[in-house]
Order: structure tokens, then sequence, then C-alpha cells
């Protein structure tokens, strides 16, 4: 100590605290009302900002004031080393913290912007997570007068240690990248595999795809996985999507009147009814002289691909009451069996595409 320490400097070192805590305290009333309005805003963006600054902002302003209080005590130039290195090291790790929330929450929100669902796929946020704090340390270590050239060096012979012991971990993550960065699968996708597992696609981590099923389910599936198998996405390359629905009317029906019914209760549907496209164009198509009816298909505008089990619902009541309002006959199969003296006719067994209506005779002796 070079001098005696005496009240004055007390009090400027109290001063200098005090006004310390006292910018704290502003800047987060400040940082408060402009969280406020960063709320109303349609970008997302800036509440991640406005939340990590209220991290670093704060302690920064306690930081400068504890170092502003030991500037003016009179300590020594070692213990003023140190405290000043220690509070260097503290902003540092602030700052980093709040640079990786920063980040982190910006990617979150360009990837979550980008598909358009709340999900996100985190393997690019953590990614970037650890990428800004392992800055910060290797900084901190700079700061501390370690030198960081040996520790890079160490790290580069033990990578190849630890890629070979985490190979299946490694290729999750990279194929979880490849999957991303192709497009094919994005957060908010329905996608089905050739293994039968379905779903909407929650999150894509570093590790794993997590998927949805209808049944409100998860499914976990490792990326290495995912990127091997047949896949069928329904949203790519866009949401909007078809489905077929098999009807059938009797031989003595009027087609072009069954038709003109079909197509005017299609367009009921697409209009009124939630998830439907209201500009898809009614289509009718006969393929079939079965049995006992005229097959034919009706093709019907779905927003997504869970929409399609509503509208099928709603067109399948609406065409019924119609077809019944209009006296169209949807006929329904039927097997004759026919007595003789002596012998007994026994219907031949109904195939998987065709109606029941051949008959095969056996005498009964």
């Amino acid at each position: 100590m070079k001098r005696a320490l005496t009240v004055d400097d007390l009090v400027i070192a109290g001063i200098a605290l005090a006004a310390g805590l006292l910018a704290a305290f502003l800047l987060r009333m400040l940082l408060r009302w402009l969280g406020k309005h960063a709320d109303r805003t349609r970008w997302g963006g800036d509440d991640v900002i406005v939340d990590a600054l209220r991290t670093v902002v704060p302690w920064a302003a306690i930081a400068g004031g504890a170092a502003s209080a030991a500037a003016a005590l009179p300590l020594l130039s070692a213990v003023q080393h140190t405290v000043n290195q220690t509070l260097t090291v503290l902003l540092i790790f602030v700052v980093t913290v709040a640079s990786a929330r920063v980040v982190a929450g910006l990617v979150r929100t360009v990837t979550q912007s980008r598909s358009g669902v709340a999900g996100s796929a985190t393997i690019f946020v953590n990614i970037t997570r650890v990428l800004v704090l392992a800055i910060g340390f290797l900084v901190v270590l700079q700061t501390l007068g370690i030198s960081i050239a040996p520790m890079l060096t160490a790290l580069g012979v033990g990578g190849l240690a630890v890629a070979l012991a985490l190979q299946d971990t490694l290729a999750n993550l990279f194929a979880g990248i490849h999957i991303l960065a192709s497009k094919t699968v994005q957060p908010g996708d329905y996608i089905k595999l050739s293994s039968g597992e379905e779903g909407y696609v929650e999150d894509i981590n570093w590790r794993q795809t997590t998927v949805r099923a209808l049944s409100n389910n998860l499914v976990v599936i490792p990326n290495g996985e995912l990127a091997k198998t047949n896949m069928t996405n329904f949203m790519r390359p866009e949401q909007q999507l078809t489905i077929l629905v098999q009807v059938g009317v009797a031989y003595d029906s009027d087609l072009e009147h069954v038709e003109r019914v079909t197509c005017e209760v299609v367009t009921e549907v697409m209009t009124k009814i939630t998830g439907a496209v209201p500009d898809h164009e009614p289509l009718v198509r006969f393929h079939t002289f079965g049995d006992s009816r005229i097959g034919f298909t009706v093709i019907l505008g779905v927003g997504e691909f869970s929409d399609q089990f509503r509208i099928k619902h709603e067109f399948i009541k609406r065409l019924h009451r119609r077809y019944r309002d209009e006296g169209i006959r949807i006929p329904a199969p039927a097997r004759t069996v026919a007595l003789q003296q002596g012998a007994v006719v026994i219907p031949q067994q109904r195939g998987a595409e065709t109606e029941p209506s051949e008959v095969a005779s056996a005498r009964l002796d």
C-alpha cells in the first residue's frame, strides 16, 4: 500500500460503487420498458436482443462501479491487478453468455420464420451456442495469461480419438446438418417413413429427430436412420395436396346428373369447410364397370395433411344426403343363394377387388 487508507478514499469508493448499482437499476428499468415495446413488434429478434441485454448491461454497470471503487482505493499493484483481472473475467463471462443468448435466439427466430411453425431445429441453435461459449472461454484464458496454443494442439491430437469413440454420435450430428441444409425435412413437416412411422416433425437436434404422431405420441428417430430410409414428405414442395375418394352408383343412374350433383357437393365443401382449398376445381372421373355399380373417383383439395380427415368426413356426409335427395342410388353388394333339390348353390368366395356376384355350385350326395 503506497499510502494510508483515508475516509475520503472510502467515500469515493462507496460513491463509485453506489453509482454502478444505481446505473444497473436504471438500465434494468430502461430495458424493461424497451421489452414491452419489443413485444409489440412483429420481428422476434428485438425480443431476443433486449432479453440478452437485461442480463449483461446491469452486471456490466456493477462491474464498472466496482472497478472504479477499486481504483479509488490505495491498493498494492498486485492486488489492484488481481481485482481488475477478476472483474474483467466476470465481464467477459457475462458478455459471452449474453452473446450466446442473442446469437442462439436469432438463429431460432430465423429457423422458425422459415419453417413457419413453433418448433425449431435446435441442432443449429446448440451448435451456435457452443461455438460462442467456446470463443468466450478462450478469451478468458488469454486474459488470464494462459497460452491457448498448446491446448489447441492437444485438442487436435485428441480429436481423432474422440471421433473414433463417438462415430454414431457424429454420424447423427452430420446427418442432421445434411437434412436441414438440403431442406428435405423442416420442423413442422408431416412425414411418413418406409418403416411405417409418420407424424409432424417437432425438432431436429444434434442426435435425433422427434416426430409427433397424430395420436399425440412422440417418435424418436436417430438422424442417421432418417437420412438412410425412404421418406414421404407431405409438406413438400407445397402444403396443399389432393385426396381421392372412391364412390359408386347404380347402373340405372344418369351419369351426367351424378357428375353435376357430385361437383356441386365438392364446391360446397371446398368453400364452407375450414382446411379446404376454396379455389379447387371439382373433378369427377368415372373409371370402372363393377359387378353392381359404376365406380368413379372424386378429387378433393386440402390445405395440409391433417385437414384431409375433416374434409373427407364432411364430403361423405353431404354427398350421401344429396344423393338421397336427388334419388341417386348407391348399390350395396348382394349375395344370392339358390336352393335346388339335391344340390346347393354356394356363392364363390369374394375376391379382394371384385364384387361377390359370381356363384359356384356343389352337388350334395
